[in-house]
């Protein structure tokens, strides 16, 4: 039985780069399927890019401004992402691995990492690239504890809801089910010394960490 055909959209402002993309892509077996949109992100969300399997995302389609604000979105809209950037820097490769990529390349691994990744994400599986796997070996950030991506989206959810009822709805699950991942998140920043007993430290902690923006708190208060 052949196997399903894989589609991505990539989102990248370099055009080498898409083209390079799109043969890789034509010659892996079997073949994936590439919808390019240049550097728009609205096609992303409207037209064939809105039903691809994958999203390639260049994080940084303005120079010097990596849009880690459109990574959150596009993860916490559902989307499969392979993060596809010219940041080598481990900072970065960690942060966005943080914030749900499922991958994190730089432009430098080509397509005996990228073809893999994009059918990873595919299935809904991480990949570990060679720049990633380095960078989460150098990781020195001992203070900064690894939330799990259910315990992300509990947290984010509480911070732009007014209780922990609306919280559980929105996520379709139990009030005890929130506390619990509420208590287990502040466990884990205590284990690492910063303890957060209120909100608002559990909100300057995620804040630092990346959890959330500044802008998306402040569109949540509106």
């Amino acid at each position: 039985m052949a196997a399903e055909l894989i589609t991505a959209v990539i989102v990248d402002d370099h055009v080498a780069i898409a083209a390079g993309v799109r043969y890789w892509c034509e010659q892996a077996d079997p073949p994936i399927s590439l919808v390019d949109v240049g550097d728009r992100l609205s096609g992303v969300w409207t037209g064939p890019g809105a039903d691809a399997d994958v999203v390639i995302f260049d994080l940084e389609l303005v120079p010097g401004k990596p849009d880690f604000g459109e990574l959150r979105r596009l993860v916490d809209s559902g989307r499969r992402v392979v993060v596809y950037s010219q940041h080598a820097d481990n900072v970065t490769a960690i942060k966005c691995i943080d914030l749900g990529a499922l991958a994190y390349l730089t432009k430098r691994e080509g397509p005996n990492h990228l073809v893999p990744a994009i059918r990873a994400a595919a299935e809904g599986r991480e990949y570990t690239a060679p720049s990633l796997s380095g960078a989460l070996a150098a990781d020195d950030t001992p203070d900064r504890p690894r939330l799990s991506p259910r315990e992300t989206e509990v947290l984010r959810a509480w911070f732009a809801s007014s209780s922990k009822e609306l919280v559980a709805a929105k996520l379709h699950i139990t009030v005890k089910t929130v506390d619990t991942h509420i208590a287990r998140v502040r466990v884990k920043y205590a284990n690492v010394g910063r303890a957060a007993r209120t909100k608002s430290e559990l909100v300057t902690r995620a804040l630092d960490d990346g959890v959330i923006t500044l802008a998306e708190l402040n569109q949540a208060s509106l």
